[in-house]
């Protein structure tokens, strides 16, 4: 994230912007309307630099592709996909005349508690970026759109009633967005489980020759960051530290259990050079080969 700069308050920290309740209709705790330029949480909020907010904001693309920054991780919407900030999280926009589609924002403490926990208002754990296929997609805009025609409704019902509608037409809108939250996530991790394991694979049959996590990944198909991704979560390790275990494991193997001269053994794990094979196997295990065969025998 080379390039983020954090002086957006007044005491060059990270300002943090409330819920406008000003510029929502009747002053409830929600708002919906079309993104793009003339639009902001507040008249001071830097929307090009980055701070935080204290509400949730949900936007719906309808055009793209776009990049926004969340927790100094950049994401790249476009259109069909849903960007779903919380509480707390840091943010900033790029050009807001590149933004289209339909933008909620929801004050904390407007729906009941039982409802929050039911659509994981607060899962941080979830990712921001949801990509919903075609059927999820359709459901969700009628949902948003149901809701905005009840926004803008402030004539049918009384405020309160007119508030107590907006509440159950959002919980709907947002169980729906929930469930496709927990189901990225799901498929999210599926994946990196299939990705790990279609590595590990590889690296049992290959590291012997192989040492090179390029060439694993080009082998895989996959880009040089998914596999990062993917063996970080299974393993807490980098694709590196994990092809360097099995070489460790290996080497450790054939020291004990056999008496083939250490440059023999090196070679058998990729290291045509005794030396090399010497520094490497003392950069992991802080001994060199001949003093681990030696404690063993």
């Amino acid at each position: 994230m080379a390039g983020i700069t954090i002086q957006d308050g007044d005491d060059g920290g990270i300002r943090t912007f409330p819920f406008p309740v000003e510029r929502s209709v009747s002053g409830v705790g929600v708002q919906v309307g079309p993104m793009g330029e003339g639009r902001t949480w507040h008249a001071e909020a830097p929307l090009e630099r980055i701070h935080r907010i204290d509400f949730h904001i949900v936007m719906i693309f309808s055009g793209g592709p776009v990049r926004h920054m969340i927790d100094f991780a950049e994401y790249e919407a476009t259109a069909g996909d849903v960007l779903w900030i919380r509480p707390g999280q840091v943010h900033r926009f790029t050009d807001m005349s590149e933004y289209r589609g339909i933008v909620l924002a929801m004050q904390p403490g407007f729906l009941p508690r039982a409802t929050v926990e039911a659509t994981g208002l607060y899962r941080y754990d979830l990712p921001p970026l949801l990509h919903p296929d075609e059927a999820r997609l359709a459901a969700l805009r009628a949902a948003l759109d149901q809701l905005q025609r009840e926004y803008e409704d402030t004539e049918t019902l009384p405020l309160s009633l007119h508030t107590a509608v907006l509440r159950h037409t959002l919980t709907a809108f947002l169980l729906r967005l929930a469930h496709l939250a927990a189901s990225s996530a799901e498929a999210a991790r599926q994946q990196a489980d299939t990705t790990f394991t279609l590595f590990r694979d590889a690296v049992e049959q290959g590291f012997a020759t192989n040492h090179s996590v390029s060439a694993y990944a080009d082998a895989l198909g996959y880009s040089r960051r998914t596999l990062v991704r993917a063996v970080r979560a299974a393993t807490g390790e980098t694709p590196k530290a994990f092809i360097d275990k099995r070489v460790i494991l290996e080497a450790k193997r054939l020291l004990a259990h056999t008496d083939l001269p250490i440059g023999r053994v090196g070679a058998a794990v990729g290291f045509p050079d005794a030396a090399n094979f010497s520094k490497f196997f003392h950069q992991h295990t802080d001994m060199t080969p001949a003093v681990f065969r030696a404690e063993l025998r």
